[in-house]
């Protein structure tokens, strides 16, 4: 008799499964999009690949991959990412965290990573509130949804993530939701195979308290409105790309653009003023 063994089986930590999210959650999907996009890149070596999150549902990732991996401090994943990077420029780093995890505490270091342009490739899975803590808002809440936290309904504006990421500097940024897996995947083997700050948003439900505070149905009721409601616009100006409350989804590859890594940018200057005497960090020594 034949065993079939699930060709992303090999990537992931069985014996922690089942998983602790949620039925209806986005999060495991984007998890198998991500082995796939690993298992079909021969290239990548996987004891040089390292994953790191943050505090959150999404957070909890890095335990479920069979990868060296760092669960750090709310906030904080992009700094102990930059940390590992510089240290041995040799690793390919992922940043895998929530909305909340990366663009509300960690939005500084966000902002920063991007301008610099620090070898990272930073995978934002968007549900819309903070899941982990009880369905408070954050900063991609749509305007007029309810939470714990508003429960009149929200009156901040949300941000733009591929804006925001995109005119801080990142060289690559995509947003797909949960239903277009194919397309999660390409990004993912995309963005891991180019140098540089590089960004995917993935919008995700959260059927247990986003979902369900709003009246929005099960997570099958959201992969439909996804399907409904998305818009793949390659081309779209970054500023319209902004998230209404049950509004269209705009989703693409919106930047795909070359310049120095914060690394390279590093080794050419400094080998520029000192000379032969300098050695170059990029090279992995």
């Amino acid at each position: 008799m034949t065993t079939v063994v699930n060709p992303v089986e090999p990537l992931l930590r069985t014996e922690r499964i089942p998983h602790i999210w949620c039925p209806g959650c986005g999060i495991g999907t984007t998890v198998n999009c991500f082995a796939r996009a690993i298992s079909e890149s021969p290239d990548i070596d996987l004891d040089k690949l390292v994953v790191v999150s943050g505090i959150g549902c999404t957070g909890r990732v890095a335990g479920y991959l069979k990868l060296d991996s760092f669960h750090t401090t709310h906030g904080r994943p992009i700094p102990f990412a930059t940390g590992l990077k510089l240290a041995n420029p040799e690793l390919k780093v992922v940043v895998y965290s929530g909305d909340g995890d990366l663009i509300a505490i960690g939005g500084n270091h966000f902002i920063h990573a991007a301008r610099r342009n620090i070898d990272l490739t930073v995978i934002c899975v968007n549900n819309f509130n903070y899941a982990m803590t009880g369905g408070q808002v954050g900063p991609t809440t749509p305007t007029t949804a309810v939470g714990t936290t508003a429960p009149y309904g929200v009156y901040e504006r949300p941000f733009n993530l591929p804006y925001l990421a995109a005119s801080c500097g990142a060289v690559y940024v995509a947003r797909w939701t949960a239903y277009h897996v194919r397309q999660v995947a390409k990004s993912m083997k995309e963005a891991l195979h180019k140098k540089g700050f590089t960004f995917i948003e993935i919008i995700s439900p959260c059927p247990t308290l986003y979902e369900r505070r709003n009246r929005l149905g099960d997570g099958l009721t959201r992969m439909r409105f996804y399907k409904d409601n998305s818009v793949i616009d390659h081309d779209a100006d970054l500023r319209s790309l902004d998230i209404g409350f049950e509004g269209k989804i705009i989703c693409g590859r919106f930047v795909n653009i070359e310049r120095p890594s914060l690394i390279e940018a590093m080794d050419t200057r400094l080998s520029d003023k000192l000379g032969p005497k300098y050695q170059p960090i990029g090279n992995g020594t």
